[in-house]
């Protein structure tokens, strides 16, 4: 369940450095369920839903660091409610190059995740080059929700994207031009014709 932001080893697709943001709150979010139909509200309330991802979090930054891997452990706070907080890789990325790139949500509640305090956190001891802020698109209602939304071929610089809701040509063809990549974009549906929220769960 643990989600990561990944800062990648130049021409390479594995790293040995990741950064993770520990919830202070995980439940339902009503916001991203509309563009979200695998998301099911548990019948269970937020509290043990919330002791049991702490635990697995908890769990996979003991294995992590057991690994070697060189971990930056972020806490989320507890106002404004964030439920997804455990999830950074939507607004924030990580290059080879020195790049960091912030991208635009589709829900209200995930923007609130995006804080500078985070950000200047997550750049410490990192060498940034340039800071690519596409969240501005926002105000257009055109998204891009980070390697949710995009598959990176790093190495190779290629960039997939399954457009919905949440993925934005118009965004997609920003993020490809800022970071020199080439773009393949798609259409990709569920049984019932819907568009799949994020290209990663494809």
């Amino acid at each position: 369940m643990a989600k990561t932001v990944v800062a990648k080893k130049m021409g390479s697709q594995s790293t040995n450095r990741i950064a993770m943001v520990r919830p202070a709150a995980f439940q339902f979010n009503s916001e991203t369920a509309k563009s979200n139909t695998f998301q099911r509200k548990p019948e269970q309330g937020p509290e043990p839903l919330l002791s049991k991802v702490l635990a697995e979090f908890d769990q996979m930054v003991q294995l992590l660091r057991g690994k070697g891997i060189e971990l930056s452990l972020l806490q989320d706070t507890p106002y404004p409610v964030k439920p997804d907080a455990l999830f950074p890789n939507n607004w924030i990325s990580f290059h080879a190059g020195g790049e960091i790139v912030l991208y635009p949500m589709l829900a209200a509640n995930r923007r609130l995740e995006r804080k500078p305090y985070l950000i200047e956190e997550l750049c410490q001891n990192r060498t940034v080059s340039k800071t690519v802020d596409l969240s501005h698109f926002e105000v257009q209602n055109q998204y891009l929700e980070g390697t949710g939304s995009l598959i990176l071929d790093r190495k190779r610089k290629w960039a997939f994207a399954a457009l919905s809701p949440r993925t934005s040509p118009i965004v997609f063809e920003a993020f490809i031009q800022a970071l020199g990549y080439k773009g393949i974009s798609f259409r990709s549906e569920d049984t019932e014709g819907k568009a799949i929220y994020h290209t990663y769960v494809m």
